[in-house]
């Protein structure tokens, strides 16, 4: 049997809060859809550029209620939660198309309401329907997505999984400082302050190595210790997994009984709350992930990705229900992995980068059973930085995309300094997607098979303005395909 991740009080206010939300949409229909992004996803990006082009009446092809005509208007509303704080889109905006910067990364949650009018596409739904909808837009960081795991594990469970993690592939030298000290301490001594501190540092050193671009890992937990917020430096971020025996119990005042208990506080401080009060709310989910960062580094990047992905998913509540169940107990029913910047590559890339992104997330799919539950993956560029061409080299038509690289971006020796568009080519994803995750059975994988990419971080694209302001909507890549599979169903 599965672990529970919530004790019979949290189930019972998670039915007390999932109630009132329900009444609430009997008077004001509304759908709570949660945007997370594993490290450097641009879920941020995603936010701005969805909500842009819903006000401004972007160019959405494939999103029916708007291609068909039958959305009326589209405003921004206060939103239902006083004590989240807004996603701020205006600045957000602001920076993506008056400045041409991307907007910093939110590190904490966010909330944001749209509210749509719309027509009903059948007789019965006009005639049923108040033809509004709000959607409560819910924007929180992937590390705390990649906490919840940890309230299925007791401290034991925990550290024997974090150590055997850490002793393997490129994180063996990056995890060298923290178990070293880890291996000279005893559990069964008395808690030393200090020594729990220094080894508290050194593990969250080893996280943040992992998380560095030049890694590009993505298994991270505890997520907190990454952006600790107003709890830096408390009792519930200074601890550290200890190798410990099988088994081993806690001696009153050691050391061990002083992580046992704080990692329990992390869980009830940290991560009970997160998942009680809004991720045990939400209806519908987008998962955005960094794809082309994780293939760039290597086949151990692309696994520990495909890791971080199956225990992402396996914290969702899939599938529908009974009509009681759907009011005391909310199921996410439909979740969306998205690999983003896919205007880095050229389209004959994008089904390539699609298949992987599909095979990130095959085994947690055939782990969760798809228990009535819509998964679909998708590769998409919140906001399309590039343009596509072709150039002539040894006589044959190379493909490229065309885009302005950040300053400080490098091609060779060239340094390009933000304002100077330049031709990349960004090269081929593999054709045999096995080569990114250990190859077949049986096979070594010759290191000569993989992608060479050149991924480039380039700045967002150069809009038009009209006297009134800007008024073109921002470009992207199957953002409508997105809105489709996460809003079309609740606006038919």
């Amino acid at each position: 049997m599965t672990p529970s991740l919530t004790s019979f009080a949290d189930e019972t206010r998670i039915a007390i809060d999932n109630l009132t939300d329900r009444a609430s949409n009997l008077l004001y229909p509304s759908i709570r859809l949660g945007v997370t992004g594993l490290s450097r996803a641009g879920k941020t990006v995603f936010i701005s550029s969805l909500v842009h082009n819903l006000l401004n009446g972007g160019r959405l092809p494939l999103f029916e209620p708007m291609q068909s005509g039958r959305i009326s208007r589209v405003m921004l509303e206060p939103q239902p939660d006083d004590a989240v704080p807004r996603f701020q889109y205006e600045d957000h905006i602001r920076a993506l198309v008056r400045d041409r910067l991307w907007p910093d990364s939110t590190r904490a949650i966010s909330e944001l309401r749209l509210v749509v009018d719309y027509q009903s596409a059948s007789g019965w739904g006009r005639l049923l329907s108040r033809g509004k909808l709000a959607i409560d837009i819910v924007d929180y960081p992937g590390e705390w997505l990649l906490d919840l795991p940890l309230l299925a594990q007791d401290y034991g469970t925990f550290s024997a999984n974090t150590i055997e993690l850490a002793r393997t592939g490129i994180r063996a030298e990056l995890s060298a400082r923290w178990l070293a000290l880890a291996g000279r301490l005893d559990p069964d001594a008395p808690a030393d302050e200090a020594e729990v501190r220094e080894l508290a540092a050194a593990f969250a050193d080893y996280l943040k190595a992992c998380k560095a671009d030049s890694r590009s890992l993505s298994t991270l937990p505890p997520g907190r210790f990454l952006m600790p917020g107003d709890l830096e430096g408390s009792p519930a971020l200074t601890f550290a997994p200890l190798p410990l025996a099988p088994g081993a119990k806690a001696v009153r005042g050691s050391l061990q009984a002083m992580m046992e208990r704080r990692f329990e506080s992390y869980k009830s401080v940290v991560v009970k709350p997160f998942f009680r009060e809004h991720f045990a709310r939400l209806d519908r989910q987008i998962v955005l992930i960094d794809a082309l960062q994780a293939i760039n580094r290597g086949p151990e990047a692309v696994q520990d990705l495909e890791k971080a992905l199956g225990d992402v998913l396996s914290c969702f509540r899939p599938g529908t229900s009974s009509w009681l169940r759907g009011l005391i107990g909310r199921r996410i029913d439909k979740v969306l992995v998205a690999a983003t910047k896919a205007d880095h590559l050229h389209h004959e890339s994008h089904e390539q980068l699609q298949a992987i992104t599909r095979r990130l997330v095959d085994g947690a799919i055939t782990r969760m059973g798809m228990a009535g539950a819509g998964i679909e993956v998708l590769a998409l560029a919140s906001v399309r930085a590039t343009r596509e061409a072709s150039v002539k080299q040894d006589g044959q038509a190379l493909p490229v995309v065309v885009g302005t690289p950040m300053e400080g971006e490098t091609i060779g020796r060239e340094r390009f300094d933000g304002k100077r568009k330049t031709a990349v080519f960004p090269g081929d994803l593999p054709r045999d997607i096995s080569l990114l995750f250990g190859g077949k059975k049986g096979r070594e994988v010759d290191t000569q098979d993989l992608p060479d990419l050149n991924i480039v971080r380039f700045r967002p694209p150069e809009l038009e303005e009209t006297g009134g302001g800007i008024t073109l909507s921002v470009p992207h890549i199957r953002l409508d395909r997105a809105l489709q599979f996460l809003l079309g169903d609740r606006l038919a």
